[in-house]
């Protein structure tokens, strides 16, 4: 049994994998692009082999049209990006822009991060990116929330001290949510200090489609910011 089929056991994938039909030159992107984008299928996977020499490691869950990590990947050329998305409509959008701008420093995988996320070697990432998850808004679905305290018990286990974690929601309640969770979590600390600390996205933090989406439809954003003690 492989990583895949082992984690099929334990755990499950919830929401859809695929929207419209992919355009024809998304899907030869994909047909070609993919396999080589994509990081090793199992076994311990070390971002440092992934990205010899890199400088840092960030880690992106539910990069969704992938614009965000495109843009971290530009602002930071001398790290390494994993990211994790299981609709194949945002991963071919993904493969499209690391196309565009040539770059060699992305890998992605098709699927769960918690697929991927044991594979990884303690202390190994710099920074780890939670943009807008979904947020499960019924109580009876709480628990599939991404931020749970086994999540954060694994996060905390790849984080290197000193180390960023980022959550950003557009729902009071995950962000609610969010603070309890990991504020009660002894290996994080917010960082803010003031309420424009998380009312504000920081400049070095690109924006996504979502989030703009959210703001043209006059949602609040909320951007949490906790360090890996």
């Amino acid at each position: 049994m492989n990583d895949a089929e082992a984690f099929k056991r334990r755990e499950r994938l919830y929401g859809r994998r695929i929207g419209k039909p992919l355009r024809a030159h998304q899907q030869a992107l994909i047909d070609v692009r993919l396999g080589s984008l994509s990081i090793p299928p199992e076994g311990p996977l070390d971002p440092a082999a992934l990205f010899p020499p890199a400088a840092g490691f960030a880690f992106e869950v539910g990069f969704g049209g992938g614009e965000h990590l495109i843009a971290q990947a530009r602002m930071h050329g001398d790290w390494g990006f994993i990211g994790c998305e299981p609709f194949v409509n945002g991963a071919a959008k993904l493969v499209a822009q690391i196309e565009e701008h040539k770059l060699d420093s992305i890998r992605l995988h098709v699927g769960d991060a918690r697929e991927v996320m044991p594979r990884l070697p303690d202390r190994c990432l710099d920074a780890f990116y939670l943009l807008f998850p979904d947020p499960w808004p019924k109580a009876r679905h709480h628990k599939r929330r991404f931020v749970n305290a086994k999540n954060l018990d694994e996060m905390a286990r790849v984080l290197r001290p000193g180390a960023e974690l980022r959550i950003a929601t557009d729902i009071m309640d995950y962000a609610r949510w969010t603070l309890e969770h990991v504020t009660r979590h002894d290996a994080f600390c917010w960082t803010a200090e003031q309420a424009t600390d998380w009312r504000n996205r920081p400049a070095n933090w690109p924006a996504t489609r979502y989030e703009q989406k959210a703001l043209r439809q006059g949602r609040t954003c909320v951007y949490l910011r906790f360090i890996r003690l």
